[in-house]
């Protein structure tokens, strides 16, 4: 039998010369693409921080009624533009009409009162002048007559005059000392009166006054049976109709006020640490695809979300999870007036964040650290 041929041996496999340059330039082109990404990130790219856990807010207002009563008129729509001071809402007027005429009537009875006793002071200034002349009157009278007295008792003790006259000078004199102390007496009841009746004047002022600080107290109730816009703004929420009773603190709308629009972006916690405030801020709104707005960084919350929930967590548990925490950072939203047509708070918005101002701090806050720790060794 003849043996068959041996195969020949299987040589390394050559790649197509234009194979192998293909893949030298892809790798090349790879490490360029890292290489150029990795330059990038640590100079620029890591200093930008982004969240779209991020919203339009205002800061609305709650409009409600200072009284209550029945609602007379409603002078808006929902979703309407106002102005401050513009009329929103009347509520029936004649109880806190009334109620004020009422007051001014009381105000009227206390000023007449106090002019009537005015008059009687007057009069009574008159009675005290009369009585005291006639005090004087009579305690001259009263010192003439003791005198006489004195003159006629050594005149009858010398026989000189009769003994009957002396007796009737000392009746006299004793009815004359009597009216001087009865005119002294009335004189005194007469300025005791006096200070009664200023008395009686001073408290008819008082209730004058009492009761214009009950008139002032019923015609802010008057005025504000009309509300207001406290600001500009939009209505939205409205529930209140006419006919509806109302009480104090009901909520009727509210006011969004559009022209003072911002942005809150929670941002995680390994975010923030080269955030402050007044750095620059791009902005993207989901209504407006391919529309940048610009903005800056106006203030951070003092505390995380979690802090200021209803029910902030207690993590000193044995099933303790970390989990990364989210501080609201309040950003001031700058855009025109047509930008500003379509956007009203709660619109989802993606918020990037430029932190380079800032990229040195870290090697400060570290440098510090070090000075305090080899201070305290």
């Amino acid at each position: 039998m003849t043996s068959s041929p041996s195969a020949p041996a299987a040589g390394p496999v050559r790649l197509n010369p234009k194979a192998r340059v293909a893949l030298v330039a892809g790798g090349i082109t790879i490490a360029v693409v890292l290489s150029g990404w990795f330059i990038y990130h640590q100079a620029r790219g890591r200093y930008f921080q982004d969240t779209n856990d991020a919203y339009i807010r205002a800061d609305s207002v709650v409009v409600s009624p200072k009284i209550g009563g029945y609602v007379a008129e409603v002078l808006i729509e929902n979703n309407q533009d106002v102005t401050v001071g513009q009329p929103l809402v009347r509520i029936d007027a004649h109880d806190y009409q009334a109620q004020a005429e009422q007051i001014e009537a009381q105000i009227d009875v206390a000023e007449a009162n106090a002019a009537n006793v005015r008059a009687t002071i007057r009069e009574q200034h008159a009675t005290i002048a009369q009585g005291r002349a006639r005090l004087a009157a009579a305690r001259a009278k009263a010192n003439h007559d003791a005198n006489e007295v004195k003159r006629y008792e050594p005149l009858a003790a010398s026989g000189a005059e009769p003994q009957e006259k002396l007796e009737q000078l000392r009746t006299m004199a004793v009815q004359s000392a009597n009216d001087a102390e009865s005119q002294a007496a009335a004189l005194q009841v007469a300025e005791r009166r006096l200070e009664s009746l200023e008395t009686q004047v001073r408290q008819a002022k008082a209730q004058g006054q009492g009761a214009r600080a009950q008139l002032s107290a019923a015609q802010g109730d008057l005025q504000s049976t009309t509300i207001s816009a406290a600001m500009n703004g939009r209505i939205g929420n409205k529930t209140v109709t006419v006919g509806q009773f109302v009480q104090p603190g009901t909520r009727l709308m509210s006011i969004v006020p559009l022209d003072k629009l911002y942005v809150e972006a929670n941002f995680k916690e390994t975010q923030i640490g080269l955030m402050r405030i007044g750095q620059a801020v791009n902005i993207e709104v989901d209504t407006l695809k391919g529309v940048e707005l610009h903005g800056t960084i106006a203030s951070f919350a003092p505390g995380t979300g979690a802090e200021f929930s209803l029910l902030p967590p207690k993590n000193a548990t044995g099933n303790f999870t970390k989990i990364v925490q989210r501080v609201p950072v309040r950003i001031t939203l700058e855009a025109g007036p047509e930008a500003r047509k379509l956007l009203v708070p709660g619109l989802s918005v993606t918020v990037t964040v430029d932190t380079r101002s800032a990229k040195d701090d870290l090697h400060r806050v570290k440098q510090e650290q070090e000075q305090l720790l080899s201070t305290a060794n």
